[in-house]
């Protein structure tokens, strides 16, 4: 038998009208809570109940200690209850007895001495002090303690004691502070002045030389101050504050302070001079701000400048092979430098081969050579070293690999200017058998027709031809030259050998120079004949128009109508290119509106063809469909009828073949 629980019924489900948060019952119940109780005051009315409670009292301290003997706070609050009964014999045996448990620890020295101290006990706290700074002489707090209650206590011969017996071990620059300043407040200059010496030779830092510089300033000190600073930059020339730019910013200042401009500067001067660049930022900015207030427009600017110089020797530092930093930095000192500063920095420049055989990485480079070669020839006229900068650069470049034709040019014209014809014809030489570009040979047949050597001319022309015989910019300025001598047959022997080269890399504009030259010359029976052997090899639209429009142009305008009519005919039959024949029409419709008569032109407008919109099914690259688009095809009048028979005849195949497949499906098994 099993028993179901009954869930009850909530009979009111309407809301409280006084809702009641989590805040509030915290609220309260903190309000009604009741204080804890506390203990019972005991009172002690003879002297029989005191001894029993301190006998308690002390029976619980002693277990304490027993449980766990190494819980200092015990004999701390032990030591402290005693004193409180002034108990101090039994303080001090506790304190003695937490001592055997851990003599190393400050605070029991600290507690221990100073509870002597509140009672006068001076000679015990004095016994305290000496034995905590003999077994812990690295903690300062209780060198500071011992020191102060001897101030305290007037006795200034035993703190100075003290102070000696700390220096002894050589301690940080606090101590050597303290030490001074107790001094200074009883006016012991010279004493205090002994200490700084002993304190800088203790600790040789730039901190501590500044202290002493500063404390003979104060007191107006001048000729001791200064020669504080001087020492340290001696004293510090070999450790690890040589670069420190803050004991050379404090002599700057101190001698600014006193109105020796001129030292101050030197010592800036001296300070960049020694401190690296990479650790003189605040150095910079202090003496520029320096030369701003009392130094010329042209002491400003050198500061300028050195700040630039350091910005740039920081970049290069990050990376030497960055040639736009290179060329900002040459540009700089050729502005504000000598000439053997420009040089240094040109040859450091030019030292950072690119480590990668890539022509892109040596592009910026190359043009650090021009540049100092440019140089030594326009700003110091030292024209053999400028003819060394270019010799050097052609010996570090990888010919074999790859070269650069603005050096080989550069150099020969540099050569030219210095008369040295027989060099510049050498160097371009070179130049040619290095890197046979076109524009080598243009630079040395420029030369040699300049001084009419016309053989030469063709003896490079040549050259060139043979190197690259699929130039035409070589053909077409070969064969330009011969016309410009009025060698007729020549030039047109030098365009035949052209057009039958079986590769050019513009035949078109070879073509077209032939023509023009063709018809400069007015044979324009070979114009004709250029025309029909260039159609033999293309039936572009371009030539056929060409074609006609030179016809029209001499006024053979018959001649030009059978060109565009020819051109029509063999477009529409060969080619099937109806964009090209419509651009055809056009031009001839252009040709008879010009030329032609109405009747002319009618009948070329008749043969317009007519711009339709159409679909074309778009194929990935599986070959599948992706899609539809749009394009524009061109009908023309003699199509449309052919058009409209084939489109019957395409739906008659389609149904009968979708008849045939019906038929197929409807046959049984």
């Amino acid at each position: 038998m099993s028993f179901q629980s009954k869930a009850y019924a909530v009979k009111n489900k309407t809301p409280n009208p006084i809702q009641i948060t989590a805040e509030q019952l915290l609220k309260e119940a903190q309000e009604q809570q009741m204080a804890d109780p506390k203990p019972p005051k005991q009172q002690i009315t003879d002297e029989q109940e005191l001894q029993e409670y301190k006998m308690k009292k002390r029976k619980g301290f002693e277990d304490g200690i027993r449980r766990n003997r190494m819980n200092i706070n015990l004999y701390l609050k032990y030591a402290q209850w005693e004193e409180t009964q002034r108990e101090f014999r039994r303080a001090r045996s506790i304190f003695e007895r937490s001592l055997e448990v851990d003599y190393r620890n400050p605070s029991l020295y600290l507690k221990y001495a100073e509870m002597e101290m509140r009672h006068r006990n001076i000679n015990h706290a004095r016994n305290i002090w000496d034995r905590a700074v003999t077994l812990l002489p690295r903690v300062n707090q209780l060198w500071y303690k011992y020191s102060y209650m001897e101030e305290m206590l007037g006795n200034i011969t035993g703190a100075r004691q003290v102070f000696e017996r700390w220096t002894e071990w050589e301690p940080d620059d606090e101590a050597w502070t303290s030490y001074i300043r107790l001094e200074m407040r009883y006016n012991e200059v010279e004493k205090a002045r002994a200490i700084f010496e002993r304190y800088v030779v203790c600790h040789n830092s730039t901190k501590s030389w500044l202290k002493y510089a500063k404390f003979e300033e104060k007191r107006n000190s001048v000729v001791r101050a200064r020669s504080v600073y001087e020492r340290a930059i001696e004293s510090l020339e070999n450790t690890e504050f040589k670069n420190d730019e803050q004991l050379y910013i404090s002599f700057a200042r101190f001698e600014e302070h006193f109105k020796e401009f001129e030292r101050a500067r030197m010592i800036f001067k001296f300070g960049l001079e020694i401190i690296p660049k990479s650790q003189a930022q605040e150095l910079y900015r202090i003496y520029t701000n320096f030369e701003k207030q009392h130094g010329s427009r042209e002491n400003v600017e050198d500061v300028i400048v050195g700040k630039r110089r350091f910005q740039y020797e920081e970049e290069i530092k990050k990376n030497s092979y960055n040639y736009d930093v290179w060329f900002d930095y040459i540009r700089l000192e050729e502005s504000h430098g000598t000439k053997e500063s420009v040089r240094e920095v040109y040859e450091r420049a030019i030292a950072n081969v690119p480590p990668a055989s890539t022509k892109t990485r040596w592009r910026r480079y190359i043009y650090l050579w021009i540049n100092y070669a440019l140089y030594e020839e326009l700003e110091t006229n030292d024209f053999e070293r400028a003819r060394a900068v270019y010799q050097e650069c052609l010996k570090i470049i990888p010919h074999k690999i790859f070269s650069f034709k603005k050096i080989w040019i550069m150099f020969a014209q540099f050569e030219i200017r210095q008369h040295n014809l027989v060099e510049a014809r050498k160097i371009l030489g070179n130049a040619i058998g290095n890197i046979p570009k076109p524009k080598i040979f243009l630079t040395y047949i420029t030369l040699e027709y300049q001084l009419n050597n016309i053989d030469r001319c063709r003896k490079l022309y040549e050259k060139w031809l043979d190197t690259d015989p699929a130039n035409c910019d070589a053909w077409i300025q070969y064969a330009q030259m011969e016309n410009g001598l009025e060698e007729i047959e020549r030039a047109r022997a030098l365009y035949e050998l052209a057009i039958a080269q079986p590769m050019l890399d513009m035949p078109e504009v070879m073509w077209k120079c032939f023509i023009d030259f063709e018809i400069a010359n007015e044979a324009y029976d070979n114009v004709r004949d250029l025309y029909e052997r260039l159609l033999e090899r293309t039936k572009h639209m371009k030539v056929w128009i060409s074609y006609a429009q030179f016809e029209a142009s001499i006024e053979e305008f018959d001649k030009a109508r059978k060109i565009f009519e020819r051109g029509c005919h063999v477009l529409k039959t060969e080619t099937d290119n109806k964009e090209e024949r419509a651009i055809l029409l056009e031009s001839w419709k252009e040709f008879e509106s010009k030329f032609g008569d109405e009747n002319s032109l009618s009948e070329v407008e008749k043969k317009m063809p007519r711009r339709v919109k159409r679909k074309r099914v778009i194929e990935d690259d599986n070959g599948e469909e992706s899609g539809w688009e749009e394009y524009f095809d061109y009908v023309f009048p003699d199509e449309e009828a052919i058009t409209s028979a084939s489109k019957l005849l395409e739906m008659a195949q389609k149904w009968k073949q979708a008849r045939a497949e019906n038929q197929q499906e409807l046959k049984p098994f």
